[in-house]
């Protein structure tokens, strides 16, 4: 024992030759064995216990060094300071327990009443845990529009995004699922001419935000229920391949009556192009072939979209 206090002795006694404040050797607390901690240590530690935060607390606030060294949230962007006033008068960070906040406001008053970032925090804290997910939503919402860019976005382009990782990543994709599975289960068996506006809404919400085209088709039985909806086609941000004769094989499988045909434009633009009318006349032809009935060839555009049948490009009854 003896020993070792020499040598935290000399320990101390180095590092205050080498704490050095305007030229000045300032003095640091030191600890003696016999004695305990110091004046100054002990006054240290009660002012440390003085700021121990609640459990929902961000232990480390968004803008400390070793997160700026990160390339986390830098002191600009993050949520800034400031205090509160409690109830018993005390102040205290304007974070502490925003999360229990926000949710207890979620389930009170739901979703309408609350903007677009608010709700992507409430995902993000499942993936980022103790830290102001704030100014992370903002830039995401910033990057991709709305929070149905931000749900469609790729990995690739989440990941560019200051702050973002494949946990952030992984929780977009569950909310997207689940929103898929929610719209989807509104036009399957259903008879689908009467149930129109829940076609487009639930073709919108899951390929106007998408940054490559998908091509998609609705399989219909003779009472115009939806049997199966499939992506026939993955391709680049402004062409997708698709073939006439897979998409006319894949209805005899399925003993399809009919066909909505679905593609979005991630220009953002539905109009339609040259190669989209050839592609939809020859499907049309391939199907007809088997008396097989294109309803409609839908584009998807990022505001609005595009029906072949309101233009004219495809006639009532195609067969």
């Amino acid at each position: 024992m003896k020993q070792t206090g020499s040598k935290l002795s000399r320990l101390t006694d180095l590092v205050q030759d080498r704490w050095l404040s305007g030229g000045k050797r300032r003095d640091i607390p030191t600890y003696s064995p016999p004695q305990g901690f110091g004046e100054a240590a002990q006054f240290g530690l009660a002012d440390l216990e003085a700021r121990i935060p609640p459990r929902d607390a961000a232990t480390q606030p968004a803008n400390a060094p070793h997160w700026q060294s990160r390339k986390r949230l830098t002191e600009t962007e993050s949520a800034g300071g400031g205090l509160v006033r409690q109830s018993d008068g005390s102040m205290r960070p304007h974070y502490w327990g925003h999360r229990e906040r926000l949710r207890k406001r979620f389930l009170s008053g739901g979703h309408a009443v609350m903007p677009e970032y608010e709700l992507l925090e409430l995902i993000l804290f499942n993936a980022i845990e103790r830290i102001d997910v704030k100014p992370l939503a903002k830039r995401l919402l910033a990057a991709f529009g709305d929070l149905n860019g931000v749900i469609a976005a790729s990995e690739r382009n989440i990941l560019r995004v200051d702050g973002a990782s494949a946990k952030v990543y992984l929780q977009l994709r569950i909310a997207e699922a689940f929103a898929h599975r929610m719209g989807q289960a509104k036009i399957l068996d259903r008879e689908i001419l009467s149930s129109w506006t829940d076609v487009v809404s639930y073709c919108r919400t899951t390929m106007a935000h998408r940054d490559t085209e998908q091509f998609r088709v609705l399989f219909l039985d003779r009472r115009n229920r939806v049997i199966a909806d499939e992506a026939q086609g993955e391709g680049t941000v402004d062409h997708v391949p698709v073939y006439p004769r897979e998409v006319a094989r894949r209805a005899l499988e399925l003993n399809a009556s009919a066909l909505i045909l679905v593609h979005n434009h991630p220009s953002g633009d539905p109009t339609p192009s040259g190669a989209d009318i050839e592609m939809t006349a020859k499907i049309v032809a391939a199907c007809g072939a088997l008396e097989i009935v294109i309803h409609d060839h839908m584009i998807i555009g990022k505001e609005e979209e595009v029906s072949f049948r309101s233009l004219g490009l495809i006639e009532d009854g195609a067969a």
